[in-house]
């Protein structure tokens, strides 16, 4: 009969999430990542696999316990508009507000693994496209109520909002400030604003 596992499974990747985020995979040991979760080097090849396994277990963890719940806070806002603006006023705050300047897991992995690991870049584009759709689908959602002028496309706008984020979260790590950050918000914020109705002239 097999033995039950000693340890936590979500505390484990949660400490896999850190130790990668902090290094990046390239940088991370086994060892680290032992350390870092409790685990002997047989225990953690036994319940997680090699370090590449566990590394798109972790980016899986992360999605699951910081992307999807930031996702699902913000589309359950009554105003779409609202939730897009929140949704990048939250990112910024986190950004500024880890004293580590870490950025995002995700994007980290963008440019520092997926290049050399076709399976690890399909994956981050997988989390990309779930991003993607949260900014469509609230655009979508603003123009249908008229938050948004009928102009504004909303899988074109959806994508440009995803560079928008990834630029900010890269900039983030280089130090880059809140209001930094905010000028690169405020002109994309403008362009889904519909115009205010000017009063007749007399």
């Amino acid at each position: 009969m097999a033995r039950p596992r000693a340890f936590d499974n979500d505390v484990a990747l949660d400490a896999a999430v850190g130790c990668f985020w902090r290094r990046g995979l390239d940088a991370t040991s086994v060892r680290d990542l032992a350390q870092e979760m409790g685990l002997s080097g047989p225990s953690l090849y036994n319940a997680f696999g090699d370090k590449r396994q566990l590394f798109l277990l972790a980016l899986e963890r992360y999605a699951e316990t910081t992307l999807r719940q930031r996702i699902m806070r913000h589309e359950a806002m009554p105003s779409a508009l609202q939730a897009l603006t929140g949704f990048f006023d939250e990112i910024i705050d986190r950004s500024v507000g880890d004293p580590e300047r870490r950025g995002c897991l995700l994007i980290n992995s963008a440019i520092n693994a997926a290049p050399h690991d076709a399976g690890i870049a399909r994956a981050v584009a997988a989390y990309f496209a779930e991003i993607e759709r949260f900014l469509h689908g609230r655009v979508l959602a603003a123009r249908s109520t008229n938050e948004v002028p009928a102009t504004v496309d909303p899988r074109d706008t959806g994508r440009m909002l995803l560079g928008l984020l990834i630029g900010m979260r890269v900039l983030s790590r280089t130090g880059a400030s809140k209001a930094e950050l905010q000028a690169m918000l405020r002109p994309a914020l403008a362009t889904l604003r519909s115009p205010e109705p000017r009063a007749n002239a007399h």
